[in-house]
């Protein structure tokens, strides 16, 4: 099967219009580059042997995915232009072309048109911005003229396609009307650009035009043409790949980084590419698909193996009639219960298959026996406690009012068993400011009673019986709360509040009603009264890209340490909203929210007409989500290998047990494997996930999910089944939790050198071999760098004291509890064009690559990404279009209530408010107004506004330590 082809590419080193000249480059470094684990030590990397790759298969398809760009003859060029163009050919399954119909029917793609020429500004010898630091090996050298021809045997006649693997992959390739395909590369890294050949294929040296500054192997003469930015690959167009075999869980539940492993230790040290999964255990399924099926056994409790403890599954083998069953994690014979024995049909399996979960489905629920309980005993149904922060701030700014009418509606929904007429939580209510206050709202008070605890070194609860209530029973007594509450504070001048001791009070409610629970504490200050937990400001700018950089995004330790260990034990989870005006030491505060499967909620400058109902529309998510709670998690392999590291919103006491205090559908655990004996390829590799929770009606039940897979000697199989949106999530959460560790640009180093690796270990030994100039992508990883490139470009691993200490720990800790789904669209936000929908159509348009050149002046774009969302107006754009998506009035005619695009846009918006796990507060900004800077940083395909390089700039760079390691 051929390589095929397949196309892309924004201009190389263009900053865009009006964002300044942000400093992009390359400079040479050691002459080893060191790879490793991030946290681990770096180990140098020893190419491996080359392997002469199969010839392709007899009668194979050779479909393109995309259009295929060759070799193009002279005779063959395009006579009009003398523009270069980027290609990247990517062979992939047969499919359509995506790139529009091939040329006179035959395989050959058409060339991609020039546009308009545009100056292209020095790649010089500066470090890549963003990346702080030089990186490894000098730049490879230059053929004669600075490009290179194209070699024997490279293409074949007209028409017909190069002959390749059968594996999936991409190869970048330029081409001019000269017949000759560039080294790409070769000339970016030589000679600052992708350049034209003079008139007789040299480079000319100096400066050029237009640029800033020369540096050597510059060259001169007319301005560089732009790239065709549909050159290279693109997340728009990309398919995500699932896994559906039966007896194995939904992607919704688990989704690998790979679904073939490799066989053994070497091969996976050799491919550098991370073996992990990333369990999201409760994850909401749409209303079209049916719920899990809960298998109840009665007093025996569920079925597992005798030596290992994984539960009954779909891979376990029956033998001896049904009498027995052989477990396939751990090959241990066990004897099948009396009560579980079925006869086994004529292809020795059992006859009621079907008709039992835990032997036909991947995913499904045990109800769990008393032995699965605390103390023996049932637990309780769990408790919400509202901590409100009643001093000076909140008051004056509205937010106590707004929190208390809101809670006067949102108590009627809280969440509830399906069939359940009412839901079984209970709730309590605490404010404070220096000191607490706890509220008496049993049904048989007139007035809720307050009692004051002041002494806030050893917290304690003044009250037991009254405190956590059902809300049905005590509906009046809590709203004539809610009522006073605003005015009870009104007058308050007090401007300091405690913070630890607000958690401990919520953990002693929970031990005293003995059951679990949320706390909703809403604050807006640093603690900096006496009591234990109080906080400095420890915000220091100068500490900004030096090796103590790392102490700004390290938790204060003590207090707040153990308090972590308290809420675990006793399945207390906070969600905290913070109304911060000013540095508040998010990285501590959040430290327990952050290890207990909580959430945290920021809103800076917190102001009720734009705010609030951003805010309100996060709390009622928070409180109405699906949720389990005292949950722990054992992740089951087979044989071969093992779970070895853990990342998320979660505690581990030891290397096996993932603790968390509660779990929601939105939190998800990426599990990391390691090899401990080698793996067959005849029985594969199986993964056996069991989350011990109780349910929101006080139930203990046994969540299993399934999954198996296959297992290879050849590493082409392990990057056919790889999936980047997975990769990604291992390396943003992995990048993430090294940032504590290690100086920035180490980690950024890291990234960067183990994405050449996998790429230089695909091509060493799965691509047929080509031309130095070609970068060959896998085709499951050919979005892979866009997605690095934009997780090296985001707050917490860019150094620059123009960022938020606050907003940068805020969103390390956020990705670190998301799922696959959520690290997608965080790093390559959805940029919907508005202006030219369909308003008829029922389907939203489809999102465009995230990049300027996509924007045009008279248009309207949406951009989000899950935390944000954008509404951009280009200066062109007409008032008939504004006044359409606004519904506003023209100067003869009322509002139309029913103006079909206001109803779009409206439509479209909150089906994607809808889907997102945190409300998004709609910003609208206009071309060329300051508040745009805010949006131009989510054009993840550009330069990156305080650092990092443009999406085409990193490739170029990546190649380039892609073919260092080859030579």
């Amino acid at each position: 099967m051929s390589q095929q082809g397949y196309v892309a590419a924004p201009p190389y080193s263009q900053a865009p219009p009006g964002m300044g000249g942000y400093q992009v480059g390359y400079a040479a470094g050691p002459a080893q580059p060191l790879y490793g684990h991030l946290g681990g030590a770096p180990h140098p990397f020893s190419a491996p042997s080359f392997q002469s790759p199969p010839p392709p298969a007899v009668g194979q398809p050779q479909m393109p995915l995309g259009p295929q760009v060759h070799h193009v003859p002279p005779q063959m060029s395009p006579p009009q232009s003398s523009t270069t163009n980027m290609s990247i050919a990517s062979h992939s399954m047969p499919g359509p072309p995506m790139g529009g119909p091939p040329m006179g029917g035959q395989s050959m793609g058409s060339p991609v048109g020039g546009g308009p020429p545009m100056v292209g500004q020095p790649m010089g010898a500066q470090p890549m911005a963003g990346m702080s630091g030089p990186f490894p090996g000098p730049p490879p050298p230059a053929g004669p003229g600075g490009f290179q021809h194209l070699g024997p045997g490279q293409a074949g006649p007209p028409g017909y396609p190069q002959q390749h693997t059968s594996t999936k992959s991409a190869q970048v390739v330029v081409w001019n009307k000269h017949s000759f395909v560039f080294c790409f590369l070769r000339n970016i890294f030589n000679s600052s650009c992708l350049a034209l050949p003079g008139q007789f294929g040299g480079m000319m040296p100096g400066p050029q035009a237009g640029m800033q500054g020369g540096f050597p192997g510059a060259m001169a003469g007319p301005p560089q043409k732009k790239l065709d930015p549909d050159a290279i690959p693109s997340t728009v167009r990309y398919v995500h790949p699932h896994v559906s075999v039966p007896g194995n869980a939904s992607p919704r539940f688990i989704r690998c980084t790979t679904y073939t492993l490799p066989c053994t230790a070497e091969l996976a040290k050799q491919c550098q590419v991370p073996l992990a999964a990333v369990v999201k255990p409760l994850a909401n399924l749409p209303k079209n698909e049916a719920p899990l099926y809960a298998v109840n056994h009665g007093e025996t409790g569920p079925i597992r193996c005798n030596r290992c403890k994984a539960y009954m599954c779909p891979y376990m083998q029956f033998i001896d009639g049904g009498r027995r069953y052989q477990c396939t994690f751990c090959n241990c014979v066990n004897e099948v219960p009396v009560f579980y024995f079925q006869h086994l049909d004529h292809m020795g399996r059992r006859v009621d298959f079907y008709e039992r979960p835990e032997l036909s489905l991947g995913s499904y629920e045990f109800v769990a026996t008393l032995d699965y309980c605390k103390n023996n005993k049932p637990p309780n149904p769990p408790a919400f406690i509202f901590m409100i922060d009643v001093s000076y701030n909140n008051i004056k700014s509205g937010l106590v009012k707004l929190i208390c009418d809101e809670l006067k509606t949102l108590l009627e929904k809280l969440p509830r068993e399906e069939g359940a007429d009412c839901s079984a939580v209970k709730v309590g209510f605490v404010t404070y400011d220096k000191v607490l206050h706890f509220y008496n709202v049993k049904s048989a008070l007139a007035q809720p009673q307050m009692m004051v605890v002041s002494d806030t070194t050893e917290m304690f609860v003044p009250l037991l019986d009254g405190f956590l209530v059902s809300y049905q029973d005590s509906k009046p007594v809590i709203c004539n709360l809610l009522d006073q509450i605003p005015t009870m504070f009104a007058d308050t001048a007090e401007s300091e509040t405690v913070f630890a001791p607000v958690i401990q009070a919520g953990v002693e409610a929970f031990k005293a009603a003995e059951c679990s629970g949320k706390l909703f504490i809403f604050q807006s200050l640093m603690p900096t009264a006496e009591a234990p937990g109080k906080l400095k400001n420890r915000d220091d700018k100068k500490l900004v890209n030096t090796d103590k950089e790392k102490t700004l995004f390290q938790p204060q330790k003590g207090v707040y340490e153990q308090l972590c260990k308290d809420c675990v034990v006793q399945g207390c989870c906070v969600d905290l909203f913070l109304f911060p005006n000013q540095y508040l030491d998010l990285a501590t505060m959040a430290d327990v929210p952050s290890h207990t499967g909580g959430s945290v909620y920021k809103y800076n400058n917190f102001q009720m007409e734009t705010d609030g109902e951003h805010f309100l529309a996060d709390l009622r998510k928070s409180v109405q989500k699906h949720i389990g709670f005292d949950a722990i998690m054992r992740v089951r392999t087979s044989t071969g290998f093992r779970a070895t590291d853990f990342f998320g919103a979660i505690h581990m006491n030891n290397t096996t047990d993932v603790e968390m205090a509660a779990v929601d559908c939105d939190k998800a655990v990426t599990v990391e494997f390691k090899h401990d004996d080698a793996l067959s390829e005849e029985s594969g590799a199986l993964i056996q996930c069991a989350l011990l929770y109780t349910n929101i009606s006080g139930q203990r039940r046994l969540r299993v999910h399934n999954l198996s897979l296959n297992c290879s000697s050849q590493l082409s199989e392990l990057y056919k089944s790889c999936e980047t949106d997975s990769l990604i999530n291992f390396f943003a959460k992995s990048a993430y939790r090294a940032i504590l560790n290690q100086p920035l640009k180490n980690v950024r180093e890291i990234l960067v050198n183990q994405t050449a690796h996998m790429l230089a270990c695909y091509r060493k030994n799965c691509a047929s071999p080509s031309a130095a100039s070609q970068l060959i992508l896998p085709d499951a990883m050919k979005v892979f760098p866009v997605y690095m490139n934009s997780l090296m470009k985001t707050a917490p691993l860019v150094g620059s004291t123009e960022l938020s200490t606050d907003d940068r720990a805020h969103q390390r800790l956020a990705v670190m509890a998301m799922g696959v789904e959520d690290t997608q669209l965080l790093l390559y936000p959805r940029l919907i064009p508005l202006h030219n929908m369909d308003v008829d159509s029922e389907v939203a348009p489809a999102p465009v690559r995230c990049s300027e050149e996509r924007l045009t002046d008279s248009g309207l774009f949406l951009l989000e990404n899950g935390h944000s969302m954008f509404l951009w107006i280009g200066q062109a754009a007409s008032p008939d279009l504004i006044q359409g998506i606004f519904n506003l009035p023209s100067l003869s005619t009322l509002p139309d209530v029913d103006n079909p695009l206001s109803k779009k846009v409206r439509a479209i918006i909150r089906d994607l408010q809808n889907k997102r796990p945190n409300s998004m507060k709609l910003q609208i900004v206009r071309q060329k107004d300051k508040p745009e800077m805010l949006f131009r940083q989510l054009l993840v395909e550009d330069k990156g506004l305080h650092g990092g390089a443009s999406y085409v700039d990193f490739l170029c760079y990546v190649h380039r330590e892609i073919r260092q390691l080859l030579t």
